[in-house]
């Protein structure tokens, strides 16, 4: 059984802005409402109201703070309603809903009966005929066309931007035939078109496909319609809990979608569970190797080892000989510090890796005892190398530990806007990579030399650099999680293409150092040879951009693989020059 993931899947633009907006607004401490569900997903919903959003069915009683319109938008009356309260008003309907409003208030104030080719019981439908100024009609099929008033003149065509695209040219065909005057404007969301297509061309290529998303979303609803039209046994589920290993049974090819308000760490848990329900019937080879990899990185086993790794490079890099402590300190200072951060960010974690955060917690104690059992490890080592290593280690272990802890006094909180540096805006990324680069390439540098020399600074860009790209590429697929537990990251501040496009930037510096530093002499050949990593790390951003592979054990494994990859490359050279 193999799982492929439509690239679409998840939360769309509008609905993303919308929450976006809700989880900004609940940071001003104010009372915060959403004017009816804010979102068409359950699970989104009660991620809300665990904030303090509560939804608002209706206006009654005495209310206060701010109300948060939803995506799908309402009507100039409801807005109207909302005003008299007092209430202060953050719009949050999508772009393209307000569009479509814009075009309905201009053609009925000349004249056009509007039709609105939709779900009659739909907010987004609801909300845009109360633009038609009581000359609309919501029309949700071919036979309702029949229905409508002989006498309309001029007509205007609009869609619920959710729409499915065949059913509204069918029926603005249909309206086209019967009355004299109509202009139809298309105003079916982009990303929703791409999406329907999306699950058309994917349906055809899979024996079966699962459809994930509220049952009230209509867009989602009409995903799981148009996947069974194919012919493609398809299933319509919320949660993990909705899916039946047996209709699944005969799948060797399963198509995975989702609506537009439905949250990623939903379709990580759905496709996750898919996988298991595939492992279960795989090789006993398969199974192994499956269930290694995924316990090597789930426990940062893996990146532990290829912190390692990364200090045998660097220290080739300097012309130190490398030592088993070196590769020790490293992985074992690594293990710890990552561990700790899952410990500091565990609600963040709940959202972007469900799978992960249950593995820690299942497994705590032993992780605590792993902990300390690691950083008395790096500590023991480096005070075999010398009372200033130790002391350096201590320091750089000290500032890992004080990174979620509040280091300004409570009497000057009023003084400074950050308390903590985990506060700081994008500071995990920068500091975990200046925190590897530290103790992979300048520790070894103050043991073998008691400097810091020009191929030391070139050896500490060089895991810095690939360091902050892995990071910041994981930052970007756990941006919906980190949103929501109000984390500042790097793609959270400028956005994924600009982090994309930084990270691409950065490994084309990291490439002229490597080159310029070995034409010079400032570091052996190897430079040469570890612009392989640089490659390696632009192809898996390249297979990120393009959804090949979009979450999971494999895309992490494939990314920490990179500094196994400058190992095997520094072993070559080695063997070359030998």
């Amino acid at each position: 059984m193999h799982v492929r993931l439509a690239k679409t899947a998840g939360f769309c633009m509008g609905v993303r802005r919308a929450i976006d907006i809700a989880l900004d607004a609940i940071n001003g401490k104010d009372n915060v409402h959403t004017y009816g569900p804010l979102v068409h997903n359950p699970q989104a919903i009660e991620m809300l109201e665990s904030k303090g959003i509560k939804a608002l069915d209706e206006l009654n009683g005495t209310l206060s703070g701010t109300v948060v319109i939803r995506a799908h938008g309402i009507s100039p009356k409801e807005r109207a309603q909302i005003k008299e309260k007092g209430l202060n008003i953050l719009d949050a309907t999508c772009p393209r809903v307000i569009k479509v409003q814009s075009i309905i208030k201009r053609q009925a104030k000349e004249g056009y009966h509007i039709v609105i080719v939709g779900d009659k019981k739909h907010p987004e439908a609801i909300g845009l005929l109360g633009f038609s100024l009581d000359k609309g009609t919501v029309v949700s099929s071919i036979e309702e066309v029949g229905q409508l008033p002989a006498d309309m003149k001029k007509v205007c065509v609009v869609a619920q931007t959710t729409q499915d695209t065949s059913k509204f040219t069918k029926i603005s065909e249909k309206i086209q035939e019967r009355f004299p005057e109509v202009i139809v404007f298309n105003t079916i969301c982009d990303s929703t078109s791409k999406r329907q297509k999306e699950a058309i061309h994917l349906a055809k290529k899979v024996d079966g496909m699962v459809v994930i998303g509220g049952r009230n979303s209509g867009n989602t609803r009409r995903l799981a319609e148009i996947s069974e039209s194919t012919g493609t046994q398809t299933l319509f589920v919320e949660t993990e809990e909705d899916i039946d290993p047996e209709k699944l049974a005969d799948c060797h090819t399963i198509g995975v979608t989702a609506g537009a308000s439905t949250p990623n760490w939903m379709i990580n848990r759905i496709v996750d569970r898919i996988e298991s329900i595939q492992k279960r019937r795989s090789s006993v080879f398969s199974r192994f190797w499956s269930d290694s990899l995924g316990f090597l990185v789930k426990s940062n086993i893996y990146v532990a080892f290829g912190a390692g790794c990364l200090s045998y490079v660097s220290c080739l890099l300097q012309g130190i000989t490398p030592r088993l402590s070196y590769f020790l300190i490293a992985g074992s200072y690594v293990f710890s510090m990552h561990i700790l951060y899952y410990f500091i960010d565990r609600e963040a974690a709940r959202y972007n890796d469900p799978g992960r955060a249950e593995f820690y917690e299942r497994h705590r104690g032993t992780f605590v005892t792993l902990i300390i059992l690691s950083v008395f490890t790096s500590l023991f080592l480096s005070f075999e190398m010398g009372r200033g290593v130790f002391v350096f280690l201590i320091i750089i272990s000290l500032l890992g530990l004080i990174y979620g802890i509040k280091i300004i006094p409570k009497s000057l909180w009023n003084m400074f806007q950050y308390k903590k540096l985990k506060d700081i805006p994008g500071s995990k990324t920068v500091f975990v990579a200046l925190a590897w680069g530290t103790v992979i390439s300048i520790l070894p540098a103050l043991t073998a030399n008691h400097r810091i020399d020009v191929s030391t600074v070139i050896a500490f860009l060089f895991v810095v650099i690939l360091v902050f790209v892995r990071s910041a590429l994981f930052d970007i697929m756990d941006i919906q999680g980190d949103r929501i537990v109000g984390k500042e990251t790097i793609p959270i501040i400028i956005g994924e293409n600009k982090t994309i496009y930084v990270l691409k930037l950065s490994l084309g510096i990291l490439s002229l150092i490597l080159l310029s530093s070995s034409l010079s002499g400032m570091t052996p050949s190897l430079g040469y040879l570890l612009l392989v990593c640089a490659i390696y790390a632009y192809s898996y951003l390249f297979i990120y951009e393009r959804k090949r592979i979009s979450h999971g054990v494999l895309l992490e494994g494939m990314v920490e693989s990179n500094f196994v990859l400058g190992w095997l490359v520094s072993l070559i050279w080695l063997f070359l020059l030998s």
